[in-house]
């Protein structure tokens, strides 16, 4: 009991201190499971659970997650963003107007950062967003060995080409 109690105060505290959250979907055991990289999202901690607001325009994405399913929560260090602890995490999507989502979304529109529309955020989630609770559930998780890098995505914005042939030429004219 006292080991579980520890566990849940670690979990709450890393994650309300945390500016970022590393998320994964646990994918649906079926015929076609969706997996979506883990994703870093702002979040809030918000009566017992991290809550987070996404896949509207301009929003942060939410790729994966579904209401009831389950996810795993990576929580980074603060000062030093090395892990902490990873737990798993069952998804409740809230209903808009709701009085969980309206204190949700009141604590949500505090932390979130260069909003275009103010005032109006509120009202734009309402139509356009999910708003995500991501409950606790179970003990944590042991922290993986390696530094799970993953490689970027393919992407047409391509650095390595090779250098002009005049570079060298021109570099040693600055130095004189």
């Amino acid at each position: 009991m006292t080991s579980e109690l520890l566990e849940r105060a670690l979990v709450e505290e890393a994650t309300k201190k945390s500016g970022l959250i590393w998320v994964e979907a646990v994918p649906h055991t079926g015929a076609h499971p969706q997996v979506a990289p883990a994703r870093a999202l702002w979040h809030v901690w918000h009566e017992g659970a991290a809550c987070v607001v996404g896949d509207g325009p301009g929003e942060q994405p939410l790729a994966g997650l579904t209401h009831g399913g389950e996810a795993v929560v990576t929580v980074r260090s603060k000062d030093k963003g090395g892990r902490i602890v990873t737990w798993p995490a069952r998804v409740v999507e809230l209903p808009p107007g709701s009085p969980e989502w309206e204190a949700a979304v009141a604590e949500l529109k505090g932390k979130r950062l260069n909003a275009p529309d103010g005032e109006d955020m509120p009202e734009r989630w309402r139509r356009e967003c999910r708003v995500l609770r991501l409950e606790p559930r179970g003990a944590t998780l042991p922290l993986p060995s390696d530094s799970q890098a993953a490689p970027p995505p393919p992407s047409p914005a391509v650095t390595r080409r090779p250098i002009p042939a005049a570079l060298p030429r021109l570099l040693r004219r600055k130095r004189r």
